[in-house]
């Protein structure tokens, strides 16, 4: 018999080397994804926050009804919530069958001297013009005036 043996492979030659060790500086890889997630949380509940307190209307509008008074006229019914101390402007506007505008009108909506129990929602009815026939009616936006 042989004592013949086929040399050994280091595990280095097979495997390669082992990396070398970084230095324990600095924060380990798990820290940082903990801390990139902890931003990102923060940044979207920061940004819901900010909506919340930022996208609050200071002005509302209520559609409450509209009739057609003929192929030229119509009238639309709404409830206007605002501060009442300020003066706001609503767009009121009818439309026809295929949902295009056939009458506008720009609305002012003074201050009222009543202090109601409902917020400052008074209600209005305005009669718009119309170009053709339409068939719905109601209130586009609403907004304040800047007080000079």
């Amino acid at each position: 018999m042989s004592t013949d043996h086929a040399p050994v492979p280091r595990v280095a030659n097979r495997y390669g080397a082992p990396k070398p060790q970084r230095p324990a500086t600095g924060l380990a890889r798990r820290h940082k994804r903990w801390l990139i997630w902890f931003a990102l949380a923060s940044a979207v509940v920061a940004t819901g926050v900010f909506s919340i307190f930022a996208g609050t209307p200071e002005v509302s509008s209520k559609d409450v009804g509209f009739s057609i008074e003929g192929p030229a006229v119509a009238r639309v019914d709404y409830e206007v919530t605002k501060d009442p101390g300020a003066t706001a402007q609503c767009a009121v506007q009818v439309l026809n069958q295929s949902y295009a505008i056939v009458g506008w009108t720009v609305v002012t909506i003074p201050p009222t001297n009543s202090q109601s129990v409902d917020g400052g929602t008074s209600s209005h009815s305005t009669t718009v013009r119309t170009e053709s026939q339409g068939v719905s009616g109601g209130v586009n936006a609403c907004w304040l005036l800047e007080e000079s």
